[in-house]
């Protein structure tokens, strides 16, 4: 098995839940319900599983979670529910959603220049497509860059290794996927409100949906690495996607605007189509460090496999963390056996079925894809 890489981290104090006002959300989870009852066979679930299980090197857990209830909850052996797991670039939709909280609060315009947040940092005589350069364009991975500027993954990009990075493209015209851009947008965060995107998060998102004990590093310029570096619960990862399925409401109170939450996931620019034809789900179009996927949805992802997969249509979000490279798969699985069983009502229980589904549930050990 591929070691993940260890992202140097700052653990910060716990906060004493009684300070928040959300304290009573900080101690609960997800309501729990079975499949039938919000209207999904456990049979498919439990196929889902076993065809995860067979064909994916290597899940490490998955949630399901329908009508505000977790419907199926599995872990692969040594995961566990309550151990933090690594979600690599699904912490840009984290991000993402700090810069969305900043706009609300007037501390940030989408159409700001990028340069107005580093006067001290710009090259001397920056071009014209660096000066045009706006949060929302970073946002949309739309900077103008033609690469990605490169940056040591431990350490963290830099601000000025940005910003001295060839714009080759008119800001907003050229999607490059770009994780310096993502760290830019969490020095601006910074920059804008005098906190790290994580402590300015923690009472305004993480405190409010009951996600304990988040970490995430920071580089050496005191920044949150923002593109990456963020350790979370599977159920952390549910809840997030919950929130913007209820178009940023949260125990009926508003987290997010329902505005910020549409412009964030709806395709804002779009990317390469697939050469053999093929239109995957990364081929839908990209909003703000969201990706737009098949059947109306749209998720968060990160490397080997980590997703939030949020599914309006069907009244559903998807958790997965993993160590894979078959992302695709992981999303062509949940088509092909949780997509069409979805329901409109609830179903017959089914004892002996939600039966065979917990026990698959509770038998998964993390292993390579069996083959044959």
């Amino acid at each position: 098995m591929i070691r993940v890489m260890k992202i140097p981290l700052v653990v910060l104090p716990l906060l004493v839940a009684l300070s928040s006002p959300f304290a009573s959300a900080a101690d609960a989870g997800l309501p729990r319900s079975t499949p039938e009852e919000q209207g999904i066979s456990s049979a498919a679930v439990r196929a889902f599983i076993e065809a995860a299980d067979q064909q994916i090197d290597t899940l490490h857990s998955f949630m399901l979670v329908r009508h505000g209830h977790v419907i199926a909850e599995a872990w692969w052996a040594p995961e566990s529910a309550e151990k933090p797991h690594v979600m690599w670039s699904l912490s840009k939709s984290f991000t993402s959603t700090a810069v969305g909280l900043a706009v609300a609060e007037g501390k940030i315009a989408l159409d700001d220049p990028v340069l107005k947040f580093f006067p001290g940092e710009a090259p001397g005589d920056p071009n014209e497509h660096l000066k045009a350069m706006r949060v929302r364009d970073l946002l949309s991975m739309s900077g103008g860059h033609e690469v990605e500027p490169k940056f040591d993954l431990a350490a963290g990009p830099t601000v000025r290794g940005f910003l001295e990075h060839p714009v080759t493209h008119a800001p907003g015209s050229f999607f490059r996927y770009n994780s310096p851009g993502s760290y830019l947008l969490s020095a601006i965060v910074t920059k804008a409100t005098g906190q790290t995107v994580l402590d300015y998060l923690k009472p305004r998102l993480f405190e409010p949906l009951g996600i304990r004990n988040p970490e995430w590093g920071n580089t050496a310029e005191g920044y949150s690495f923002g593109g990456y570096g963020l350790f979370l619960r599977t159920e952390d990862i549910a809840k997030f996607g919950q929130l913007y399925l209820q178009k940023g409401r949260w125990d009926d109170r508003p987290i997010l605007s329902e505005a910020w939450v549409e412009e964030a996931t709806r395709k804002q620019v779009e990317n390469a189509k697939a050469p053999s034809g093929r239109t995957s789900d990364w081929q839908q179009g990209y909003g703000f460090q969201f990706w737009r996927c098949q059947h109306g949805a749209f998720r968060g992802d990160g490397r080997d496999g980590q997703i939030c997969l949020v599914m309006p249509g069907q009244d559903a979000v998807i958790a997965i963390t993993a160590q894979t490279g078959q992302m695709q798969t992981e999303l062509d699985l949940v088509w092909e056996h949780l997509l069409p069983a979805f329901g409109d009502g609830p179903l017959p229980k089914n004892e002996a079925e939600l039966a065979k589904l917990r026990q698959v549930s509770a038998g998964l050990i993390a292993h390579p894809a069996k083959k044959g």
